[in-house]
């Protein structure tokens, strides 16, 4: 204490002449941005008692994965006044990148981990729907559907429940499950082979249920496939309709979530406060950020691509994505009121495939009556309508609609020189399933450690 009784306050040598401590002025991290990825790392580093600033240069929490109402939808994207038949503001979660979560996923596996589920509440999506042949067709979810699924001829479903039994009881550390076939060195295309299924049921397991992006894996070795088909199996399995589960009031409240837990744990955030300047030292060592006349020190310095120089990330390609307000569900698909329709990008013409997500007001992120429908893709046309058309062509009449054209980076070093730890941007999926395994790639690079996910998920919390 002071002469006066008051504490002292800390001195901070470091700090260059006229410059002031940015919040407490030194971290074991610093982390810029609030998209889930940065929100989830936040969280978990400080769960292990490291000390964490995190800054946004935005109001909100979420960065490109946001949530918005009605009216900030309307001003992001300079289309006016929101019309006032589509109902109160409040009403309305649009999410800017639309993504479902599988039900046995790693995401899921992350929210049990941190116990996240505390303070969200999830619905299952209501049906997972495929492109074929210019018909838009539920994928089964029970064997009964199946039977009657007009995916498949009768003898080719035969084969397709063979070919499921199989993956289901497969274990990689049991040989005795692998019936002769080594799938790390048979190939995705030979297995398909192997239990004599035709291409089309090739392409609708592969982008419907493995949610592959494009072909490349049939001609690699089929064990990673088979494990993401597993996974679709089983978080089918929990709940009959579809494999996917999303949080009410859009996913904005993720990171929400995951700032809680960093926020419970000392952390501290600073919205509205962007990062003028990354410090390095005489090695080329990140140590610290400056904003303003204000500067903060810390080990490391983690963040999305956004934060950093163009020298320390690189471009990837850029996603199309395309929010469009409907009055109606997606046309056939029995009136559902959530779906995903994947289109597999070899049905129109394409490398990528397409993704349709819908969502009604029973998941609180749309007025009554009113449904919101976002199609993504990555860009491979001239313009972006070209890319998103085949998906909104199968949406109906449209009442609004909101495009925009998003180019995706990774960072240039894994952050072990540098001291920057950069996230990669949001794919153009709707699952979570690719964007996980960034997030996993990131903790490890950070802490040196895989995450653990040994979480039993049949103890996750909310309405279902």
């Amino acid at each position: 204490m002071s002469e006066e009784g008051e504490p002292k306050k800390p001195t901070f040598d470091w700090l260059p002449e006229g410059m002031e401590p940015l919040a407490d002025g030194e971290y074991d991290a610093i982390v810029m941005g609030t998209g889930l990825k940065e929100c989830v790392i936040s969280g978990l580093l400080s769960v292990k008692g490291k000390r964490v600033l995190q800054m946004d240069r935005n109001g909100y929490y979420g960065g490109d994965g946001a949530s918005l109402n009605l009216s900030n939808l309307f001003e992001k994207f300079q289309a006016g006044e929101a019309p006032s038949n589509l109902g109160a503001n409040r009403d309305y979660n649009v999410d800017l990148i639309p993504k479902f979560i599988m039900a046995c996923g790693n995401l899921t596996k992350m929210l049990l981990h941190t116990k996240v589920t505390r303070y969200l509440d999830f619905k299952s999506i209501a049906g997972s729907y495929v492109y074929k042949g210019g018909k838009i067709l539920k994928v089964p979810a029970t064997p009964e559907e199946a039977l009657r699924s007009p995916l498949m001829g009768l003898f080719e479903k035969r084969r397709f429940r063979k070919f499921l039994l199989y993956v289901d009881q497969y274990k990689e550390d049991d040989p005795k499950t692998y019936e002769e076939r080594d799938l790390k060195t048979m190939t995705m295309r030979q297995l398909y082979e192997h239990f004599g299924l035709q291409p089309d049921t090739h392409q609708f397991i592969s982008h419907a249920m493995c949610l592959q992006l494009d072909e490349k894996h049939m001609d690699l070795p089929a064990l990673p496939t088979i494990k993401e088909l597993q996974v679709y199996i089983y978080s089918l399995s929990r709940y009959g309709t579809s494999p996917y589960i999303y949080p009410l009031y859009g996913l904005g409240g993720l990171p929400e979530g995951f700032s809680r837990i960093c926020a419970i744990h000392g952390g501290t955030f600073m919205l509205n406060q962007d990062v003028d300047e990354i410090l390095f030292n005489d090695k080329g060592e990140a140590y610290g950020v400056k904003a303003g006349n204000m500067m903060a020190k810390a080990a490391m310095v983690i963040g999305d691509p956004s934060y950093f120089s163009s020298d320390k990330i690189r471009p990837t390609g850029s996603v199309v994505r395309c929010i469009c307000i409907l009055d109606h569900p997606v046309p056939n698909t029995n009136n559902a009121e959530s779906v995903q329709v994947v289109i597999p990008g070899p049905q129109v013409g394409r490398v990528n495939d397409v993704f349709v997500c819908a969502l009604g007001h029973s998941l609180q992120v749309s007025a009554n009556g009113v449904y919101i429908a976002i199609v993504s893709t990555l860009a491979e046309k001239s313009e972006p309508d070209e890319d998103v058309a085949p998906g909104l062509q199968m949406l109906g009449p449209i009442l609004k609609r909101f495009t925009s054209v998003t180019t995706t980076y990774e960072p240039t070093g894994d952050g072990s020189a540098d001291k920057c730890f950069i996230s990669k941007s949001f794919d153009g999926t709707s699952h979570f399933e690719g964007d996980c395994e960034d997030l996993l790639s990131l903790h490890k690079r950070i802490t040196g450690e895989d995450l653990d996910m040994n979480i039993n998920a049949d103890s996750v919390e909310g309405d279902y």
